[in-house]
């Protein structure tokens, strides 16, 4: 009866063992291939950050936020935002008429620069938190003043200049209609200025900072002015209805400008050379 009862104890410590080794083992391999899968998503998520890419219009004819040359402020800190994201930027340089057109038949993914108003909303996506805010006034020669102190005082019917596709405020619209007046429009900033030059039209609408950008590259600062000003505009990166990542990239867009706020990167990147 002892050596029976040795056996059964015996074969039941066996068995426990067994039990223990198969268990154990199980535990081993759950856990290898949880962590695996976890560091196969890990290095996924980080390829496809990496390799991730945005294609978008950048107008040719608006510094010192955007140049020919694909340089600027504009480019500066639309690159900056989206590599926080792990997002490669991809610029096309075009006229801004052109840039518009692209992002709207989605050949693009977005496009730099653009007002957000009641006429832009209906066309794109926009994000929450805009580039930069932009000031425009109306410019006049110095020595042919427009005797007015204010936009709605412009005598009516005269020649006011503008870029072709440029937004000018929600306002701009409801002034050309009250004050009757003749709408001239060019393809860049140099056009507006020689025309106010030689007489061909009363007064220019152009963003201040491109103003004294080209004004001064023209030599002719003291030759033009500003008379006052039409409209304070919030510059935003548009991104085309047609790409159905839009809304993300809105987003991945605002995330990367707080960072750059919040780390003080923005202002460096604002006022930099």
């Amino acid at each position: 009866m002892r050596v029976c009862g040795e056996t059964k104890a015996k074969i039941e410590q066996r068995r426990f063992s067994t039990l223990f080794f198969l268990l154990s083992t199980s535990l081993l391999l759950l856990f290898l291939v949880s962590h695996q899968t976890k560091a196969q998503e890990s290095q996924n998520v980080t390829q496809n950050s990496s390799s991730q890419t945005v294609t978008l219009a950048a107008e040719d004819s608006w510094p010192p936020f955007a140049n020919q040359f694909g340089q600027g402020i504009s480019h500066r800190l639309i690159e900056a935002a989206f590599k926080q994201a792990h997002i490669e930027v991809n610029s096309l340089v075009v006229p801004y008429s052109r840039a518009l057109m692209m992002a709207e038949k989605g050949a693009v993914d977005g496009v730099f620069n653009v007002t957000r108003e009641a006429s832009t909303e209906q066309r794109f996506v926009f994000g929450e938190m805009p580039l930069f805010v932009a000031t425009a006034s109306f410019y006049q020669r110095k020595q042919r003043s427009l005797l007015a102190e204010n936009k709605w005082q412009i005598p009516k019917g005269s020649n006011v200049g503008v870029i072709k596709s440029y937004e000018y405020g929600d306002e701009f619209p409801e002034l050309v209609k009250q004050r009757q007046l003749n709408i001239v429009t060019v393809a860049t900033q140099q056009q507006l200025i020689n025309l106010l030059l030689i007489g061909r039209i009363d007064a220019a609408v152009m963003f201040d900072l491109v103003a004294q950008e080209n004004l001064q590259k023209m030599g002719v600062s003291n030759e033009v002015i500003a008379a006052f000003d039409n409209h304070s505009s919030q510059i935003y990166l548009a991104f085309s209805k047609e790409n159905p990542k839009a809304a993300l990239l809105a987003k991945a867009l605002d995330q990367g400008l707080s960072m750059l706020k919040e780390n003080g990167q923005y202002q460096q990147l604002l006022s930099a050379n």
